[in-house]
């Protein structure tokens, strides 16, 4: 429908475009209400990648390269990313209570200088945004919320790391050291290391994924049958709450300090920039209980004490990622039963995105083929249009392993996607962009973009009507604008918030 703000942006853009003395003689833009209901809806699928800092699975590629390599490396992974039509990023920004930003909180991560605490000489978080966002990427902050220290770790902790200003807060669990969620200064301590980041940075998302209590460990020397396992060492806290007079039983205790820090940080988003979407990528299968017939397999619930179906029935999450990392022929954890059973668990209609083992495509014997990574992206489109997807992690991309990335561009990649929107976090919708003409030559329409008053805006949709062609859509981040003009009858173009919700369109023709 043509609305008041519509028409006032076509007026206004029109009035632009004829009151330019300096524009030659030639084609001319109008309001043109008919294309308005022509224009097909904009595709919506979220398209990301992690981004593992850990190990330097992903970025940097190695400890210790200068800052221009590492941004060479940067640059590289997000100009795939956008070539790709990917629309997000998952940047991991805290490894193991560690940072790969500023941080006056935690020290620099080893993975970044190969020294614990040493500065790499800029902000990377900060230029991840940057450049992320002026290639039309959100970027999503992915945090470990309570590993203090990994198993591959080469570097001596750093002296400001917790492990030495808070000893009594991280126990060693193996060869890991872990932050206690039973130890409620810790958990102080982690949510405000969230909030400094959200406060400080233009992050689109925060992101936690299935690390809450650690996989369990074998007990050395014991039968394998017996099943024994290493009990994570947190007696001090657990005793601290029974003489406080608490009465759960130790395993729930454990899964209400999980749930409590999740409810906290999702409640501490909202409070601060409350348009910053909190996601959540757990381990993929849910609680035994509930699980659909045929389905087997590790236990979150029991050994990470993580409720996720919790979490989804409270609404204290925007997005869940399940990690879905088993091909879709292996039975006891099945590709669309796994996925229809998370939409299953899902009354506040969150967004369910799975998270896809891509990084299983090698060039090894037991890779897994390019067709079952294209495989579960279509069962995704099939059976829940308009949801979205993930991939860990973006090295089998950026490296194109056996033309999965080829693959992705000439088929299910080949036109961009905006993210879902999430109306629930803002349900009022941008004003519509104003468009002026501003250059015309033989070949090139030149146009500023400009959001219309109110909310703020992040990108505009700008749909292309061709003679012969059909309609085409182009996502536009900056405000300059340049289009071949011959054969060009028309536009369509609207704004987009930061939630994803979409103003009323202007639509214009070329005469």
């Amino acid at each position: 429908m043509l609305t008041r703000r519509t028409v006032l942006a076509s007026t206004a853009a029109l009035a632009a475009c004829s009151s330019n003395p300096l524009l030659p003689a030639g084609p001319r833009l109008r309001a043109a209400p008919e294309l308005l209901a022509q224009a097909p809806v904009a595709p919506r699928e979220f398209r990301a990648a992690w981004v593992a800092t850990v190990a330097n699975i992903d970025w940097p590629s190695k400890p210790g390269l200068s800052a221009a390599q590492q941004q060479a490396e940067m640059h590289a992974m997000l100009d795939r990313a956008a070539a790709l039509k990917l629309n997000a990023v998952i940047l991991q920004i805290r490894t193991s209570a560690d940072a790969l930003y500023e941080s006056a909180l935690e020290p620099w991560s080893e993975y970044l200088t190969g020294v614990q605490g040493r500065s790499p000489g800029y902000d990377p978080l900060a230029l991840w945004i940057d450049q992320a966002h002026q290639r039309g990427l959100e970027l999503h902050a992915w945090f470990n919320p309570f590993r203090a220290r990994q198993n591959s770790a080469k570097s001596a902790n750093a002296d400001s790391h917790l492990s030495q200003t808070q000893p009594q807060w991280v126990k060693r669990y193996g060869e890991q050291l872990w932050i206690d969620p039973g130890e409620p200064a810790a958990a102080e301590h982690t949510l405000a290391v969230f909030r400094d980041v959200l406060q400080r940075y233009e992050v689109d998302g925060i992101h936690i994924d299935d690390y809450f209590y650690p996989y369990p460990i074998a007990l050395p020397d014991s039968d394998p049958a017996a099943k024994l396992e290493l009990d994570f060492p947190d007696a001090p806290a657990w005793q601290r709450y029974g003489q406080a007079g608490g009465t759960l039983a130790r395993h729930d205790w454990r899964r209400k300090n999980v749930d409590d820090l999740i409810e906290r940080l999702h409640g501490m988003i909202r409070a601060t920039k409350p348009w910053v979407r909190f996601g959540i990528s757990p381990f993929g299968l849910g609680k035994p209980m509930l699980r659909p017939e045929g389905i087997a397999g590790f236990s979150q619930y029991d050994k990470l004490y993580a409720d996720v179906e919790r979490w989804l029935e409270r609404g204290w999450l925007d997005y869940l990622v399940p990690q879905l990392y088993w091909p879709m022929a292996q039975r006891a954890q099945a590709f669309v039963p796994l996925l229809d059973y998370w939409h299953g668990q899902n009354p506040h209609k969150r967004h369910v995105w799975p998270g896809l083992f891509t990084s299983k495509i090698t060039d090894k014997a037991d890779s897994w083929p390019v067709a079952e990574i294209l495989g579960q992206i279509e069962q995704v489109r099939t059976r829940y249009p308009g949801s979205g997807h993930a991939h860990f992690s973006m090295i089998a991309l950026q490296q194109n392993r056996r033309g999965l990335a080829d693959a992705l561009a000439a088929s299910l990649y080949a036109h961009e996607a905006l993210p879902p929107a999430c109306p629930w976090l803002e349900a009022d919708v941008p004003s519509a962009p104003l468009l002026s003409l501003v250059g015309l030559d033989e070949q090139t329409l030149r146009l500023a973009v400009q959001p219309g008053p109110g909310k703020p805006v992040v990108r505009h949709a700008l749909w292309l009507r061709y003679r012969d062609q059909g309609w085409r859509l182009r996502l536009i981040s900056g405000s300059d604008l340049s289009l071949p003009h011959a054969g060009l009858m028309g536009l369509v173009i609207s704004a987009i918030d930061r939630v994803g919700n979409e103003s009323p369109r202007l639509a214009l023709a070329l005469d």
